[in-house]
């Protein structure tokens, strides 16, 4: 029976993805065996290469429905039914939560920009898929403007740029930030203080005049 044609068949794929999204996140993409992924998998080198060709095509795979996770996060609030300060307020702190609560999903991202994205360039989707927020951040900011929330002028790119930075960087660094300051980034209380400042930073920085 063709492999697509299996019952389990988007098992055996979504099984695949899971097992080298660990080991990609883990061991980096140099590192990743294809051996140790099947074997996580509980599956075969032959389907893998069936369902995604090369390890190449596996990697942008599993970045693929990475980003799609964050994407489906941060499009599920209802932004357009907020006041456009408190619709920004929640994509924030949405922006932080998926980051804190992701880190396998930062070790990728840092992956695929220690290769330059090469493996991802030939990606249908992932370009689509980020380009989405950058449009609820341009419709939102152009509402904030009419309201007179927020002022005129911001590149919605570099907002998203500020937010997820922040964000991400605070994760990516934790453990170096532990030996030299002696300071988990992760605790709960210092985690809701990093959340609460960020949100202030950017609701400040969106302020006509630089005021709330």
């Amino acid at each position: 029976m063709s492999p697509t044609l299996a019952p389990n068949g988007k098992r055996t794929r979504q099984n695949i993805l899971d097992a080298a999204g660990a080991v990609f996140a883990g061991k980096g993409y140099s590192g990743a065996n294809v051996n140790e992924i099947v074997a996580l998998a509980g599956t075969t080198k032959p389907m893998l290469y069936y369902h995604f060709g090369s390890k190449k095509n596996l990697f942008a795979a599993v970045l693929e429905a990475v980003y799609a996770g964050m994407r489906e996060i941060e499009s599920a609030p209802d932004l357009g039914n907020m006041p456009p300060a408190d619709a920004m307020r929640r994509l924030v702190e949405v922006t932080f939560d998926y980051h804190a609560d992701h880190p396998d999903w930062i070790r990728l991202i840092a992956v695929a920009n220690i290769h330059e994205a090469e493996p991802i360039l030939g990606s249908p989707t992932i370009a689509g898929q980020n380009a989405a927020v950058v449009g609820i951040l341009r419709d939102l900011l152009a509402r904030g403007v009419r309201a007179g929330v927020f002022r005129s002028g911001i590149d919605p790119l570099h907002l998203h740029m500020l937010m997820a930075s922040f964000s991400f960087y605070r994760v990516s660094n934790r453990y170096t930030w532990r030996v030299i300051f002696e300071r988990d980034t992760g605790a709960p209380d210092d985690a809701a203080r990093q959340r609460a400042m960020l949100v202030d930073a950017v609701l400040r920085f969106l302020a006509p005049d630089g005021k709330l």
